[in-house]
């Protein structure tokens, strides 16, 4: 499917396995490697994208920032700090789109043609993957309306439940 000049993809696989020219990194505050994407892209990249998240000095919830992927098959990953699900007084969905949203922008600015995200926040920070996919094809949308260097977007999925979630509520709301 394509939104405004960007080509979407639904697909399940690994984001450490992405051969684009970014990934985005499902990342805590901290910037320094955790569990689940965030834990597999620091184990995969290597030391190098741990170095440069320390020079970030942490990100806040909602925003996004930027390292070169090291070992990865990617140019850069975004690190991109979602929501725990129920943990911010009723603002996890703009926090959600922002992160969304911020990711996008940096992949702009960095003059990315491609880039993978995860499922941001559905994990282990416990947001109900049916309210986040609203939330993605929003951000996705909105974002397809600017003059973007970003000409496809992949939607990579873990699992074959989450996968079905995504390909369902893209393809029933077209």
């Amino acid at each position: 499917m394509k939104f405004g000049g960007i080509d979407i993809i639904i697909k399940k696989g690994d984001i450490t396995e992405e051969k684009v020219d970014g990934i985005v990194n499902a990342a805590n505050n901290t910037l320094l490697g955790g569990g689940g994407v965030d834990g597999a892209i620091h184990r995969k990249g290597g030391q190098s994208i741990l170095e440069q998240c320390k020079k970030h000095s942490g990100c806040p919830t909602g925003e996004a920032r930027i390292t070169t992927a090291g070992n990865l098959p990617c140019k850069y990953v975004i690190h991109a700090v979602g929501p725990i699900y129920g943990r911010k007084d009723g603002m996890e969905e703009k926090l959600l789109y922002n992160a969304y949203y911020n990711s996008l922008k940096l992949a702009d600015e960095y003059g990315l043609k491609s880039l993978s995200f995860p499922s941001i926040s559905t994990g282990a920070y416990g947001y109900p993957i049916k309210e986040a996919v609203k939330i993605v094809k929003k951000a996705l949308k909105d974002f397809s309306n600017r003059n973007s260097s970003l000409e496809e977007v992949s939607l990579v999925l873990f699992n074959e439940d989450d996968l079905k979630v995504y390909e369902n509520y893209f393809n029933s709301s077209l």
